[in-house]
């Protein structure tokens, strides 16, 4: 199963959709089966337009004022033998794994989380933290291509890829390429600055 991440859009804004910032989005949104995003949309709009390309699953941000019934603060997805947890602020993801688990309602394999703008991605104690960062506000500059990521799975096996979504004229993109291949359980390749269990800080 091949998942699009993406968080943090703002939008409507100095933008009314992600079509504003090229073709680059509508291709990426086109290739996956699935979109999770990971809230502050700002409005239910942005779920309207990117359900042309995929069905969506959504966590509500803090700046999501609007309910809508395809948004929830926290969403559990089970599928290919993986439970993924979804929610839009880890509320200090440097606490231990035990405590960020209090955060959803059962255990789970692999969070997913926005609200800081800043692409992470972790593996420790087993578990698979990823923030996608923004997609429209990158490190919190203004309005312009961020990053996003794609999460692989199949039994056992995972592959997340969160990568700067092209440039945007005038505005440099500042995200960096993160990349962690794990089978199972065991990490398998990963590229730049992802947090391993090994890592200092990471303990």
């Amino acid at each position: 199963m091949r998942i699009g991440l993406i968080t943090d859009t703002h939008l409507p804004g100095q933008i009314r959709d992600l079509s504003e910032l090229g073709p680059l989005p509508e291709k990426f949104l086109s290739s996956v089966d699935l979109i999770m995003h990971g809230g502050d949309l700002t409005s239910p709009i942005v779920l309207d337009w990117c359900e042309q390309f995929a069905p969506v699953i959504c966590s509500t941000g803090n700046n999501d004022p609007i309910p809508d019934p395809r948004m929830n603060e926290v969403q559990i997805l089970e599928t290919q033998g993986w439970i993924i947890g979804m929610i839009h602020s880890l509320e200090g993801q440097f606490r231990p794994i035990k405590e960020l688990q209090k955060l959803f309602p059962k255990h789970v394999d692999i969070m997913i989380s926005g609200h800081t703008h800043q692409e992470r991605l972790e593996y420790r104690e087993g578990i698979v933290l990823i923030n996608s960062g923004s997609i429209t506000f990158p490190q919190h500059k203004e309005v312009r291509l961020g990053t996003v990521g794609i999460l692989e799975i199949e039994p056992k096996k995972l592959k997340v890829d969160i990568f700067p979504l092209g440039e945007t004229p005038g505005s440099p993109n500042p995200g960096s390429r993160l990349y962690l291949e794990i089978d199972d359980g065991i990490v398998i390749s990963s590229e730049g600055n992802v947090l391993l269990q090994s890592d200092p800080y990471t303990k």
